[in-house]
């Protein structure tokens, strides 16, 4: 066998041994354009190990998040439209990197797009060498490949342009560019920070750069976001055609004939879920990962958790479970809040999976079997369809091939304070001794963001993650159930959600086929492209 080392593997190698952010440097770090996913992993691994970022208006909030929990985090945006104003507000970015450099801290200076292309990260690294500083450039995915590429321009194209042209609408010194640079130049032009002087652009492309009145133009909003807004003209209207469109800043203007690949390239603002906004009712610590996954998806999740996971009222019988989990002959796990609080409660008391010993995991869902898995538990049982009967049938046809068959096993079965009692009684009604141990509960959070979300008509899509979301909304919402629902598409997770939501008296439009969070936003996605087929 040879001893050679693939190229893989060493990426993995590279990947697994860090190399942090070092006190006393800085770091220029290129946020991307707006979508959180296109952030560098170099971006991400200096973002989560700085002991400081300072962050601009442009970079994505969402990046914040990596940050380590004791960072240092300051806003250092500049806006306005007067140059000698923004110039001050440099220095003074500028004097603070240094400031906290010098004081021995890691610095991430985190900047919209790329540093070195019209992010005035090359004035910041002058600043740092000048001190002596040590300083790294960490590039990023800049604004005008991506906003152009998720709005379908190809910016480049071997039968429309063999070359792009980068420039800024507006020179330091606040004066419009000297388009007669550009005279003769046929390929493509993208002018960022020129939303302001579009008319005045548009007018020096035709009379200083040559360009004819019918080229085509587009100018991209938002670019990569779920806000993402594009309109496409020609030079002659495209103006005109944005002021009615009201597209704010920041915005990319594309000027050349690849702008016509557009209509049959379009792909990210075409997706079913593109800007639609879905209201995510799980609680925090559950949201995110939603959230995310809808974010993927084109979609703007809106979370308004009506829900928290607390301890349990009584936490004793929690720790001698955790204690005893080894003598018991199945252990059983309902959902992922249940293993994420039990794995707490074995932690607690210096225990780890090792503690399970011979005992059998049985688990319902894709989502639960997951979240054991990375707490090193593969589960022995994992039922087809995702309901406690079967959950019960599974269990109870497992325990069969032991000697002596289900009657006299001992289960555990860790869950909520407040739940349903089918799965417990059906396994002892089958000769199961069943320990229920509350290892945590549900409490209501104030539904008033939600209601005045829907009062508004805030919102596209609800979606109902559990039973439990279901009574929090139909208790917040009240008689006002029907109508502030009204026009809405409503998804379950799941047939057990479903039925609890009909006994409410809520209308349910889509269920998943599987209890699992991308099942839903699945069925989410079809049941919107199904309707935007039928209009």
């Amino acid at each position: 066998m040879s001893g050679r080392t693939t190229p893989g593997a060493r990426r993995s190698e590279g990947l697994v041994q860090a190399s942090p952010a070092r006190p006393g440097t800085v770091y220029l770090v290129g946020a991307g354009p707006g979508d959180p996913d296109l952030l560098t992993l170099r971006g991400a691994e200096l973002l989560s190990s700085a002991d400081a970022v300072l962050h601009d208006e442009l970079s994505s909030p969402e990046l914040l998040e990596l940050a380590r929990p004791d960072a240092l985090l300051e806003y250092v945006g500049k806006r306005g439209d007067e140059p000698a104003e923004k110039q001050l507000r440099q220095s003074q970015i500028d004097a603070r990197i240094l400031e906290l450099a010098r004081g021995g801290r890691s610095v991430v200076r985190l900047k919209g797009g790329d540093p070195f292309l019209f992010g005035r990260g090359s004035e910041e690294a002058e600043s740092l060498a000048d001190a002596g500083v040590p300083y790294e450039i960490v590039p990023g995915v800049t604004s005008p490949i991506a906003a152009a590429a998720y709005a379908g321009i190809s910016l480049t194209h071997r039968d429309l342009a063999s070359s792009v042209v980068f420039l800024s609408g507006t020179t330091r010194e606040g004066q419009a560019f000297d388009f007669k640079e550009l005279a003769g130049h046929k390929g493509t032009v993208c002018v960022l920070m020129g939303l302001r002087r579009l008319g005045a652009i548009a007018d020096a492309l035709v009379r200083d750069a040559g360009r004819a009145p019918s080229t085509p133009a587009a100018v991209v909003s938002a670019g990569t976001r779920p806000a993402q807004r594009v309109v496409v003209g020609t030079l002659e209207d495209i103006a005109a055609r944005v002021v009615a469109a009201r597209l704010p800043t920041p915005a990319l203007v594309v000027v050349g004939d690849v702008v016509s690949l557009r209509e049959r390239l379009r792909w990210y603002d075409a997706w079913p879920l593109f800007d639609q906004r879905v209201v995510v009712t799980r609680a925090e610590h559950q949201a995110a990962g939603l959230a995310r996954l809808l974010l993927r998806r084109g979609a703007r999740p809106i979370e308004l958790p009506l829900l928290a996971i607390e301890a349990p009222p009584d936490e004793a019988p929690v720790e001698r479970a955790a204690r005893e989990v080894g003598s018991y002959d199945l252990v059983i796990f309902t959902s992922e809040n249940g293993a994420e609080r039990f794995f707490h409660a074995l932690r607690g008391v210096g225990r780890d999976a090792r503690a399970f010993g011979a005992a059998l995991v049985a688990c319902v869902g894709e989502g639960t079997a997951k979240a054991l898995a990375r707490r090193g538990i593969t589960p022995d049982i994992v039922p087809a369809t995702f309901r406690g009967e079967a959950l019960a049938d599974a269990i109870c046809a497992a325990l069969e091939r032991r000697p002596g068959g289900a009657a006299g096993a001992r289960a555990l079965l860790p869950r909520a304070l407040v739940a349903r009692e089918v799965l417990p009684d059906t396994l002892r009604a089958r000769g199961v001794d069943v320990d229920v141990v509350a290892v945590y509960q549900t409490v209501k959070k104030s539904p008033d963001a939600l209601v005045e979300l829907l009062e508004r008509r805030g919102a596209d899509v609800l979606l109902l993650t559990a039973s439990s979301a279901v009574d929090a909304i139909c208790d917040a919402l009240g008689e006002r159930l029907g109508a502030l629902t009204e026009g809405l598409l409503v998804a379950s997770i799941g047939a057990v959600t479903s039925e609890t939501a009909s006994r409410r008296g809520l209308r349910v439009d889509v269920t998943a086929d599987k209890s699992t969070t991308t099942a839903l936003v699945d069925a989410v996605e079809r049941a919107i492209g199904a309707q935007s087929r039928a209009r």
